[in-house]
């Protein structure tokens, strides 16, 4: 292209501009000339074929195309697409917007591990990727355990799963330190569940473990009961007690349910304890000796227990949530209420 045909394609070109009707017209014109493929950009391309004695001016005459086409584009755009200058008032002060709100989970994570923290607990974490033997075989969980099949649990493989609860924190944790271990594991889990007011595929844990000498600082069902009474006082208030019931758990010996008294009604009865007084909070328990065998403590010198509970279920009694999918719906107008 000689420099004459240049000019005639840019005055071209910019009579096109000129005469978009439409911002899908003025985008069409844009993919045309100096889009990746456009007309412009092969020029470019093809200025090694250009005479060497006429480069230096073929090449400022192309650049000056592709800024007059990109003027003319970006002042046809602005127009084709409704744009308007801006008609308020800057000297008026600008809207104030509100700081955002902690969601209800987090604010549940946070203060548990502000509670825990005061006993001389630490916060551990781990991978929501987890094998068999950390989330199942450690935990003295059986191979037939309905808990292991695929209808329970999101499988990868044979050795691969989503985990199903938090306690894998405690193996993995015990695996790589030496009692003492004083720890709470908060975190993501998942199970084959149908989502539901109070059901959930997806939804938080937190548990608990505490392992120490047993000839030095043995740990007792006693010890268990209050650190769980205090954590109820501080979570939900004075007044709120705490009940034990006995239980199954495949990794605790003995094994216990626990109970908080109802906030709502102070244990005489209501809606939201379904007129008993109680609301089962947590599963807890001394760890059994064969999951200390697992991570090779010596179940005859040391003792502890584990607890642990679901964050949806702390958060759903502490601010009367009546339906677990509000808290995963990010409907502003119900965190606000939180805040």
């Amino acid at each position: 292209m000689t420099l004459s045909e240049l000019e005639s394609a840019k005055a071209g070109s910019l009579a096109e501009i000129a005469a978009a009707a439409d911002a899908a017209a003025v985008e069409a014109l844009r993919v045309k000339y100096v889009g990746r493929n456009g007309s412009i950009p092969a020029l470019i391309k093809a200025m090694k074929d250009v005479p060497k004695e006429e480069r230096p001016a073929f090449g400022k005459a192309v650049q000056a195309w592709r800024a007059e086409v990109e003027s003319a584009l970006a002042a046809k755009g602005a127009g084709a697409s409704g744009a308007k200058a801006f008609d308020g008032d800057l000297s008026q002060p600008g809207r104030w917007r509100a700081l955002g709100v902690k969601h209800p989970l987090t604010r549940v994570i946070e203060e548990t591990a502000r509670i825990f923290g005061h006993l001389g607990f630490t916060v551990a974490d781990g991978p929501e990727l987890e094998n068999r033997f950390n989330n199942f075989t450690a935990l003295n969980t059986p191979p037939h355990h309905p808990s292991q099949d695929r209808t329970d649990t999101f499988w990868f493989n044979d050795d691969c799963l989503l985990r199903t609860q938090t306690s894998p924190v405690q193996i993995r944790t015990m695996l790589a330190n030496k009692p003492p271990v004083r720890v709470i594991c908060p975190g993501r889990t998942f199970r084959r569940d149908t989502t539901d007011a109070t059901h959930s595929a997806n939804f938080h844990q937190i548990e608990g473990l505490y392992v120490d000498e047993t000839a030095t600082k043995p740990v007792s069902l006693a010890d268990l009961k209050s650190v769980l009474a205090y954590f109820a006082r501080e979570m939900m208030g004075d007044g709120v007690t705490v009940r034990f019931r006995p239980h199954f758990f495949p990794f605790t010996e003995p094994s216990v349910e626990v109970d908080f008294s109802c906030h709502v009604c102070k244990g005489k009865g209501c809606g939201v304890c379904k007129q008993s007084g109680w609301i089962e909070v947590a599963g807890a328990g001394m760890v059994d000796p064969r999951v200390f065998k697992h991570v090779g403590y010596d179940p005859e010198k040391y003792s502890g227990y584990a607890f642990g509970f679901g964050v949806e279920r702390i958060a759903m009694i502490k601010y009367g949530i009546p339906d677990i999918r509000w808290l995963y719906e990010n409907d502003l107008r119900f965190l606000r209420q939180l805040g």
